[in-house]
């Protein structure tokens, strides 16, 4: 069985959400505020989180910012706000995905299901001693990078490179097929399948975010590149 927080103040929404949710087979728990919400990732160990863009003691992004601070769970934002803007500023927060009210709850469903199948619960992992093969390994003349696709982890240079889910499927699929140049759509499509409501935009902030994370300086990037006009593609060597 696995687990779901709901942070969501609005009482009538959390316990419809809950009601359905539970009765789909989840373990889950609400918090009614952002702290207690908070409170509860850390001893609940949900595998995925759904977050309220607004709540009365905290934004819901300032939220995904402090739960990256210790959980790689999916975090899934669920907001009456449908500005593309607003979506972004969750994903450079760590949120995974966003889903606008009001939505079914067949749909919500599934957005919890594709997260699951893409991902376990998180156990943190250590870098591959000396003689153990990770799943992919990709070496340039600065940088190695290894990628465990059982413990869904990345390594540069045998240090673990912090992800979402989604980062780490982006970065997946760039190791795996080093030199290909994938568009936004492709890449939307991998991740969430062609019903998500997040925009070819979020793309781009996932992108920003690893190039946070691996390049040496992200303003000038040597490994994720930009194929202007079509999309991205990692190269390790350079």
């Amino acid at each position: 069985m696995y687990n779901l927080l709901i942070i969501e103040d609005d009482q009538i929404m959390g316990e419809m959400l809950a009601m359905y949710l539970t009765e789909e087979g989840y373990s889950v728990k609400i918090a009614d505020h952002g702290q207690k919400g908070l409170d509860m990732a850390q001893s609940f160990a949900p595998d995925v989180i759904l977050v309220d863009m607004i709540l009365p003691d905290m934004s819901g992004t300032r939220i995904c910012s402090e739960l990256r601070t210790f959980s790689v769970a999916p975090i899934l934002i669920v907001s009456m706000k449908t500005d593309v803007s607003d979506r972004v500023e969750a994903l450079q927060a760590g949120a995974d995905d966003y889903i606008c009210k009001p939505f079914s709850l067949r749909e919500i469903s599934a957005k919890i299901g594709a997260m699951i199948r893409r991902t376990h619960q998180y156990q943190q992992p250590a870098a591959p001693e000396s003689g153990e093969q990770a799943d992919t390994a990709v070496a340039s003349s600065e940088n190695t990078f290894l990628l465990d696709l059982e413990r869904r982890a990345i390594f540069v240079n045998q240090f673990h490179v912090e992800t979402t889910f989604s980062e780490f499927e982006i970065m997946r699929l760039f190791i795996t097929n080093e030199g290909k140049v994938f568009s936004r759509e492709e890449l939307l499509y991998e991740l969430r399948g062609f019903d998500s409501f997040v925009t070819d935009r979020a793309i781009d902030v996932h992108i920003a975010n690893l190039r946070k994370k691996i390049e040496d300086n992200p303003k000038e990037p040597k490994y994720i590149r930009t194929v202007w006009g079509v999309g991205y593609k990692f190269v390790s060597k350079n």
